[in-house]
């Protein structure tokens, strides 16, 4: 028989039995588990592993596991190629109309008019043979610059894909679970799990693989990603063994056996089904759309009224374009695409009074589907629509002023015949139009965006910030408040015990364990080594010398630590008493602040307590006195202790410990024991933890990080209030907060306790009151033994004021399973990478590696950094807009042609812009960012003082080339080159101002750099190689394009001096300004001289890239006529797809992110709608097609569609998710509940089932 590492290489349990054993739950599966299997050891058997010692990790035996039962991943999506990339880059409107005006050129200038057409002299119009040839390099070259602008955008994508694929493998590589291997307990990635392994499971984490429990402890679980109820499950060896992969711990602790990985999981199978589906539906896409068109058509025809969506639930075809686009689950309910919130949620639409109630009550901001866009994005939005209209107003004059003009010349003046040649001069004129709206319309902006926010991500990874969500990072540059938790962020989370009261002794040193009355000494052991996780230990350290290392929960490493001090061993006593043998653990949480284990001992049971001093005293009624003695611990005692022991030990900054224990026994019972005939209530935790035995409190202390005090000065400093939310002693958490310099003298701060807390902002009905919230949190710096729901409570009081002239931008710190709604609450959620749970780290849209409150300084500095790369690449391109749309337009007026050629401006435009927001974007932060207040939401993107340096600039150029243009030929003695005839070759005098401009901008550039009014506009120049880099080619460029583009360029060769006047009127704009620096900013109009100013709105930014399909009833006209319009008329589209590259393949990648993390699918975007007021990125998935259900009869795939499957950039309403099946489901048939039934999913679904998957 063949063998593997020693046991036989037939496993005696298939990977189908598993699977199927897995689709049992509770009794049924205890049941299946004896029947079928003989047990949960037995199968332990079966499957070659130990309950205790695991796998041996041997690396052949882990691989056989594999190739048998699969491993724990599911496969990525294919990324897009190149060719596609490329493709979606040639879809931007305006690209198609240069494409087609530049055909149209090409065929004209082979057209030759025949020699028999003259003009009014009776001359035929006809030209030099070589100039004809010629007239086809204009239209070519054109093409040629859509090519290369086509390719840099495909590039943008791609290089944007792979580096966020990068980044994903980087967030997922951090998820990291314990299994034992060998005897050893160990982190391994999730990726290396396998069936067989013993995995321990605890509070807070996400479960990456299905399995049964061996052994458990208070147990519960939250399977409401996977069933949609909202209740917590309690697991346990005798009442429901089966845990599923992607949900989560929410109490408690275990050790399960794993059963399935990856496809085979329950989470898995459900990917599995979503993926088969996605393929057929993006067949079934192209057909409905041709079907939706189709029933448009047919009612209009019909005229059946303003309804444009199909009225019964039921009609395949009834729903329209807009059914279609919203992604409808097999059309198996209605959907009202003609309103905004269409939200695309299995929901009806219609809603009992209670829900309405209910939501009520729910966080708000879940205004219908719209997603509210982060500062910059709404800002940015505003002001392209500001200019796309300004720009398209100008575009349009230009080309009726050309064709005007030419008209009036040629037909009414020199009463020339019409012929066919002179639409090569209104092609032209049409060619010129469309360039001015290229130049008009800054499509560099998203480029800039996208380049600054990646080059942020990339480097702020190396400052310990990894970013899940990309405009985290830009909405961190304007956050006016953080709320911090205090352990691990503001202190180093490296615990010890420094003070100690044990029988009636103060002890400021570690005491010796012989000086400690015995009795009391081994119950102290006893009780430290017991009522902890086993996974929380205190090894050596890695070099002679070196501090322990703990490992685990850091409190429970102290009280360890202090075992070691004492000279006994902790271990001994774990060995003794197994974690299999414990009859109950009541584990930690945030509402019991305190862990309790009950053991067997004699036919009885002790209790070990241990947690916060002033919550474990009020349950002890007896305590160990002098040498050891038991005396009653009264009122009056509890109080001195507090007064003489606990406080003065917090006020030091220690976090205070107490040490209980009570025994159950049979026979005569002690003083402090309890007698019991009958087996005690074990889940009446109140009667059992009670009447404890005082043995000791110990002071722990958690040194402030050296870094901190120096970290909260400078946010202070830069206008960012700092507050400690910590569920510590008001005492302990005053003195730390005063170390850190978060309190400070006569500033009037509010400390307050989680109680005090919540009866100061809530009413009388229990209500959170907005006004009473207003008069606490303006002054509160430290909230003190706060519960999670505080947290969000306060972040949410304090986003929701309107006392602050623009809303405030919270960022909250967390690490607790409870922390998540808080986390989701806040504009800005920090998790942490080593204490945090994996689902804080789901909620969050940062994860610091570090655990260091500096590391969230640094995330302001790079955030800042973000908005003024932004503001100086808006400055650099502005100024060359203005300057080439007014030369453009007069030049057109003046002399009927523009002085920049076509293929010129888009020369300055697509090429100089993209390197220009590269250079731009690639500046490093510098501390002077911290010298100054945020931004604030409401504060104009375009400040007086860059529309003063804009405008100044601009004056300077367009003064410059005007000049050129009417006194060059004379000033520098060359040929005019105005009043040029279509045909004639380029001249000197019009390539000296093409240079002349290209120049001026180039040195515009290093302006642009500064952007708050410094003089010095070289400091830090040579410390960003990209920018002078691009700057240098840039230059070469130019020179290589004048002297030997030609045709091509409508450019001559210059000579040296030319050349060097042409430098001259460039280093001109240096000296110019510092001529505009010295105007007074503060003299200049507020309104008139800053733009792109507003709060976010509702209205996602993302159909400037789709296509919006709302019902032509004219009801939301005006917001789609104008996007639409927009849309069609700029470049913004082209670029947007790089932001969408970089934002889609994450969100995207992160919904795959292996089966363990099917929750962040069901839940994160569903309750960040639902919270709202966390800026969201508006930009929509990646995938091309509209996921649509392949048809009714499909099974579970069209109710489970839209759980995971990208979703086509139509509308925001599609970005929602739904609960697996939709309420009844009754189109399904019975395919669809023969698959609900293979995913386990036993139950009624009900309308309340779906609201709560969904919040």
């Amino acid at each position: 028989m063949a063998t593997i590492d020693g046991r036989p290489a037939q496993y005696g349990i298939t990977l189908r039995q598993l699977r199927e054993l897995m689709e049992s739950r509770g009794l049924e599966g205890i049941e299946r588990i004896q029947r079928e299997h003989g047990g949960v050891l037995e199968i332990t058997k079966k499957l070659y592993t130990s309950p205790t010692n695991g796998l041996s990790g041997n690396p052949v035996d882990l691989e056989h596991r594999r190739q048998t039962f699969g491993s724990n991943v599911i496969p990525p999506k294919p990324p897009k190629t190149f060719l596609m990339l490329m493709w979606e880059a040639l879809q931007d409107v305006t690209l198609i109309i240069l494409q087609v005006a530049a055909v149209v050129s090409l065929g004209l200038s082979f057209y030759k008019p025949p020699e028999d057409v003259k003009d009014e002299d009776g001359e035929a119009l006809h030209h030099d043979e070589g100039e004809e040839e010629a007239g086809w390099i204009e239209g070519v070259a054109i093409l040629i610059s859509v090519v290369v602008v086509v390719l840099v955008t495909a590039f943008n994508d791609y290089t944007k894909e792979k580096q966020f694929r990068g980044l994903q493998s980087r967030i997922e590589g951090e998820h990291k679970f314990s299994v034992i291997r060998a005897g050893e307990v160990e982190q391994i990635g999730v990726g290396d799990i396998v069936v067989g392994d013993i995995c321990q499971i605890k509070y807070g984490d996400l479960l990456p693989t299905d399995g049964v429990l061996i052994q458990s402890n208070d147990l519960k679980i939250d399977e409401s990603s996977l069933t949609g109820e909202s209740d917590h499950v309690k697991k346990g060896v005798d009442q429901d063994p089966m845990v599923l992969s992607g949900t989560h711990v929410m109490e408690g602790s275990g050790k399960i056996i794993v059963t399935a990985v990856g496809v085979n999981s329950q989470a898995g199978i459900i990917f599995t089904l979503l993926g088969a589906a996605a393929d057929e539906e993006q067949v079934e896409a192209k057909k409905r759309k041709k079907e939706a068109k189709k029933q448009r058509k047919k009612q209009k025809k019909g005229d059946l009224g303003e309804e444009l969506i199909g009225v019964n639930p039921t009609d395949k075809q009834g729903d329209g374009e807009a059914g279609a686009v919203t992604g409808n689950l097999g059309n198996s309910h209605h959907v009202t695409a003609n309103s905004t919130d269409a939200d695309g949620d299995v929901r009806n639409n219609k809603h009992t009074k209670e829900e309405e109630e209910e939501d009520d009550d729910k966080p708000s901001g879940d205004s219908g589907g719209g997603q509210e866009k982060s500062v910059l994005q709404a800002k940015l939005t505003k002001l392209a629509i500001q200019i796309g209209y300004t720009g398209s107003f100008i575009a349009v004059l230009t080309v009726v002023i050309l064709i005007v003009r030419f008209c009036v010349q040629t037909f009414v003046i020199d009463n020339n015949p019409w012929s066919p040649f002179y639409a090569n001069h209104f092609v032209k004129f049409f060619i010129i139009g469309v360039t001015v709206l290229v130049v008009a319309v800054p499509e560099g902006l998203p480029l800039a965006v996208t380049l600054s926010l990646a080059y942020s991500v990339k480097k702020m990874m190396k400052d310990n910030n990894l970013v899940r969500h990309l405009d985290a990072c830009e909405t961190m540059g304007n956050a006016t408040a953080i709320c911090s938790d205090k352990t691990g962020t503001l202190t180093t989370n490296r615990m010890t015990v420094v003070q100690s009261y044990i029988c009636s002794e103060d002890h400021k040193t570690t005491p010796k364990y012989e000086s400690l009355p015995h009795q009391v000494a081994d119950l102290l052991l006893h009780a430290m080594s017991i009522n902890s996780a086993y996974t929380s230990r205190v090894l050596p350290g890695d070099n002679p010398g070196d501090l322990p290392k703990q490992v685990g929960n850091k409190t429970e490493c102290a009280l360890l630590g202090f075992i070691l001090d004492l000279g006994k061993s902790y271990q001994a006593i774990r060995d003794e008493v197994s974690e299999e043998s414990f009859h109950r653990v009541y584990t930690f949480n945030s509402a019991r602040k305190s862990m309790s284990t009950v053991i067997h001992r004699d036919g009885g049971y002790r209790i070990f307590t241990k947690g916060a001093s002033e919550i474990v005293m009020k349950k002890c009624s007896f305590i160990h006195g002098k040498d050891g003695r038991l005396e009653n611990f009264s009122k009056s005692m509890q109080d001195r202790l507090v007064r003489e022991v606990i406080e003065p030990m917090a006020c030091n900054g220690l976090r205070t410990i107490s040490v209980a224990y009570r025994d159950f026994v049979r026979g005569k019972a002690e003083i402090n024991q309890v007698h019991f005939e009958n087996e005690p209530i074990w889940d009446d935790e109140d009667h059992i933890i009670s009447n404890l035995t005082c043995l000791c409190v110990l002071g722990i202390e958690d040194p402030v990080r050296p870094e901190v005090p120096d970290a909260i000065h400078r946010c202070q400093r830069a206008g960012i209030t700092v507050r400690m939310v910590t569920g510590d002693n008001i005492n302990t958490a005053r003195s730390i907060a005063s170390k850190c310099g978060i309190l400070r003298p006569g500033d009037n701060s509010l400390i307050l306790e989680g109680k005090e807390f919540n009866r100061r902002v809530r009413d009388s009905a229990g209500k959170v009151r907005q006004e009473l919230m207003d008069k606490v949190w303006v002054n509160l710096r430290v909230l003190a033994r706060s519960s999670p729901t505080d947290k969000y409570t306060l972040v949410r009081g304090i986003i929701e004021s309107t006392l602050s002239p623009s809303r405030e931008v919270v960022a909250v710190t967390g690490d607790g399973t409870n922390d998540g709604p808080a986390l989701k609450m806040a504009d800005v959620g920090f998790a942490m990478g080593i204490a945090g749970t994996d689902v804080a780290k789901e909620a969050s849209d940062i994860i610091l590696t570090d655990d260091n409150f500096t590391s969230i300084v640094k995330a302001v500095m790079w955030g800042r950094n973000v908005y003024d790369s932004i503001a100086k690449f808006l400055q650099f391109q502005l100024t060359v807009n203005v300057v080439a749309v007014i030369v453009a337009f007069v030049g057109a007026c003046a002399i009927n042609d523009s002085p920049l050629k076509a293929v010129q401006m888009l020369w300055v435009n697509l090429i100089m812009d993209t390197l220009a927001s590269l250079a731009l974007a690639t500046e490093a932060p510098t501390p002077d960012l911290l010298q100054r207040k945020p931004y604030g939401r409401t504060k104009p993107l375009i400040s007086r003082t860059m529309m003063k340096n804009i405008l100044g600039q601009a004056v300077y150029m367009i003064l410059v080339i005007f000049i050129l243009l009417f006194y060059g030929d004379k000033l520098l003695d060359i040929d005019s080159g105005r009043y040029a005839d279509i045909q004639d070759p380029p001249s000197q005098h019009f390539t000296v101002i093409f240079n002349t401009f290209v120049i001026m901008t180039l040195f515009n550039e290093i302006n642009a750099r500064k952007i708050h009014g410094q003089r010095n506009v070289f400091q830090g120049f040579f410390s960003n190689p990209i920018f002078y880099t691009i700057w240098l080619s840039t230059l070469a460029s130019q020179i290589v394009i004048v002297q030997f583009g030609g045709r091509a360029f409508s450019t001559k060769a210059l000579t040296v001096e030319l050349w060097l006047y042409c430098i001259l009127f460039g280093f001109g704009v240096l000296l110019w300004g510092q001529v505009v620096t010295s105007i007074p900013t503060k003299k200049l109009p507020k309104n008139v001289f800053s733009w792109g100013s507003g709060e976010p709105q509702t209205v996602p930014i993302t159909d400037l890239t789709t296509e919006d399909k709302n019902d032509s009833d004219g009801k939301d006209s005006k917001r789609t006529g104008q996007i639409l319009w927009i849309r069609g008329l700029t470049r913004l589209q082209t670029q947007l797809r790089v932001i969408r590259a970089f934002k889609s393949t994450l969100e995207d990648l992160e919904e795959r992110r292996s089966c363990h993390s099917l929750h962040s699918l069901h839940n994160m975007r569903n309750s960040r709608n639902q919270l709202g007021t966390r800026p969201m990125s508006d930009i929509s998935y990646i995938d091309e097609e509209s996921t649509k259900c392949p048809s009714p009869n499909r099974g579970a795939c069209h109710s489970t569609v839209r759980l995971v499957t990208p979703i086509k950039e139509s509308s925001p309403t599609t970005a929602e998710t739904a609960p697996l099946v939709p309420p009844g489901s009754p189109q399904g048939g019975p395919a669809a509940a023969a698959a609900a039934q293979q995913l386990g999913l036993h139950r009624p679904h009900t309308h309340a089932n779906t609201q709560n998957s969904s919040s």
